[in-house]
């Protein structure tokens, strides 16, 4: 029995299993650290070891392959990567971005209540969705919606992958983190996490948590601007048609007012309305009608941004509609050569969209602009059109006369947006048939994700890109690493010596104790990898001090997921390091104020929510 206020440990008595445990974990702590191995790589192979050890048997080593958690986790993935190629979150996250007639011009004020309805809008979106595949659909969404408005991204990518974290704590979908834990759960033969069981801790945690990053991000993040290019320098440059919707937000505002005027890497080069050039200098007074075309030119990548503007839609719609909702869909190059059919020709005469099965979005014709409906363009030899098409198309015309180039380009297809009301309805059938218990967790957001596969939402090959294989293969290992954990009586010791330094401070210093452990932690290891760990170790931490297991699981729940101090701490960190431009100290400045944040909130929040005796 140990005497309050001390610390009883003495390795010696540990079990030879324990102490292999011990060294197979610092050793991996060790590579993860030095970054001599990726996660999954080290978590896995720690298992192998401790399996050829005895430590473990096949059965216990396999056993996270067989659990509920990394097959929820894929599911999910797939209704993510749905989301992304449908563009199902998109308009959300502009009209966010945009808030109330916020002008591109950026203030200390405008910037924190951007931030402030951002992170709102993030961690809400993420208690829902997973939160590394938000952060992989949001992030170029940012990027990109800063590029045109000459924002800094720096402000807003840090505070996005933070406010998906505090996000996730709130359901038990919000993160794979708590899929884990709730396997581990059920291993230790409780029930598994309801959706909303960790919410009167994890809600409290969230709202602070944004509250600090509207107070503090616009402060302790610089705005590290890329370099801006000069679009009326350069000679690469496409012209594209886009017309005002009838029913737009557009409509009647001037160019200025629309935001059309400063955009970055692209201009407003003239109006038409009715067949009549309104404007050709695009002045900032000049109101824009429904139905009137705009004529843009500019760099590939920032003229495929302009086809996620709301109020306007591109001047091909009906061809991109042809096209651009296939499968696969990709942006190509291709030049006119001079043995090409196309030369002398337009769109619409030579019939390009059943010739090719592709659809053209913008035409550039070297210095020269070439504004005018596409489909009446004349082409010349040497003119580059901008396609989207499937990667049949490069496969068939490579070679052909007609394209001297046929070049695949990195930036993204346009969404398919016409299935994105489908992905939608999946998201909330998976949550709702989890919640009222028609199905658990895992058979909902499988069956979602096989409906959208069944009704061509998303294609077989988008599916399989859009699962994080190796977080699957990491949450499998970690279940698999806290089965060794707990088995090898290493858990035991672990415990009771966290026990005894928080039990001068009572239950909450039980709490405290146990969550920073596990916060530090999972700065070290993965989030996964560190719920995997000290689950065990919460749990007999909590029945020394006769507090309830299932509270103290919470409490690894909050540790593991909010990881803010490092960019190697967390996978949504790590994807927007460098999309900001940060310095590695940046985190750590933004994340400290968030991590005494969770600290203090977490031990009060927790016994007001659940009994802990």
């Amino acid at each position: 029995m140990s005497t309050p206020g001390a610390v009883w440990w003495n390795p010696w008595a540990m079990d030879i299993d324990a102490w292999i445990t011990l060294v197979v974990l610092v050793v991996a702590f060790a590579l993860l650290a030095m970054e001599r191995a990726p996660v999954p790589v080290a978590i896995g192979g720690a298992v192998g070891v401790l399996l050829l050890a005895d430590v473990i048997d096949q059965e216990q080593a396999l056993s996270g392959l067989a659990s509920s958690a990394p097959w929820t986790i894929a599911g999910l993935y797939v209704l993510a990567g749905a989301a992304t190629v449908t563009g199902a979150l998109s308009p959300l996250i502009d009209r966010v971005l945009e808030g109330r007639g916020d002008a591109s011009g950026s203030t200390d004020s405008s910037d924190r209540m951007r931030i402030a309805r951002f992170t709102g809008a993030t961690a809400f979106l993420s208690a829902f969705i997973p939160n590394t595949p938000l952060v992989a659909l949001a992030a170029p969404r940012v990027v990109t919606w800063c590029r045109r408005t000459g924002n800094s991204a720096s402000l807003l990518l840090m505070p996005l992958s933070f406010a998906s974290v505090l996000g996730g704590v709130v359901t038990v979908i919000g993160t794979s983190t708590n899929l884990v834990v709730s396997d581990l759960l059920v291993e230790q033969g409780g029930e598994p996490l309801g959706v909303f069981e960790m919410t009167p801790v994890g809600l409290p945690v969230a709202a602070v948590g944004v509250l600090v990053l509207m107070l503090t991000a616009p402060w302790l993040l610089g705005a590290r601007r890329a370099p801006t290019k000069d679009i009326t320098s350069t000679a690469d440059r496409y012209t594209i048609a886009m017309i005002v919707d009838e029913e737009g937000p557009l409509v009647g505002r001037t160019i200025d007012a629309a935001g059309l005027r400063h955009l970055h890497g692209v201009f407003l080069a003239s109006v038409e309305r009715g067949g009549a050039r309104v404007t050709v200098a695009a002045r900032p007074e000049t109101v824009l009608g429904a139905g009137d075309t705009c004529y843009f030119a500019g760099d590939v990548e920032d003229v495929v941004d302009l086809l996620d503007i709301r109020g306007l839609t591109i001047a091909e719609q009906r061809h991109l509609e042809g096209a651009g909702d296939q499968h696969d869909a990709t942006l190509y190059e291709v030049v006119v050569s001079e043995r090409s059919e196309l030369a002398g020709g337009t769109l619409s005469a030579v019939g390009f969209r059943a010739r090719y099965d592709a659809a053209v979005l913008a035409i550039r014709r070297h210095d020269e602009h070439v504004p005018g409906k596409l489909g009446t363009i004349e082409l010349r030899q040497g003119d580059v059109l901008l396609v989207v098409g499937t990667p049949e198309f490069e496969r068939q015309w490579r070679g052909h006369r007609d394209f001297s180039v046929v070049a695949p380009l990195g930036a993204p297809a346009p969404a398919r947006r016409q299935n994105s009301w489908l992905v939608l309805v999946a998201i909330v059938a998976t949550i709702g048939l989890a919640v009222f218990e028609v199905l658990d967790l895992m058979e909902s957001a499988l069956l979602a994700s096989a409906a959208l596969l069944v009704l061509r939402v998303i294609s077989i090959n988008e599916a399989r890109r859009a699962v994080n294989l190796n977080v699957v293969f990491t949450i499998a290992m970690s279940i698999s690493l806290g089965t060794a954990v707990a088995v090898s009586g290493l858990a035991d010791e672990i415990g009771a010596v966290l026990g005894d330094l928080g039990d001068p401070f009572g239950d909450t210093g039980r709490i405290v104790a146990v969550l920073v452990a596990t916060m530090i932690l999972t700065e070290l290891l993965s989030n996964n990898a560190a719920a995997a760990v000290m689950i065990p170790v919460a749990t007999v931490a909590a029945l020394e001090g006769g507090i309830d297991p299932r509270a103290m699981a919470l409490v690894v729940l909050v540790g593991a997921s909010c990881s803010f101090l490092f960019p190697i701490g967390y996978q949504t960190n790590l994807m927007v390091y460098g999309l900001g431009g940060y310095r590695f100290t940046d985190f750590t400045r933004l994340g400290f104020p968030l991590t005494i944040a969770t600290i203090i909130v977490t031990p009060i929040a927790l016994p007001l929510a659940i009994p802990l005796h």
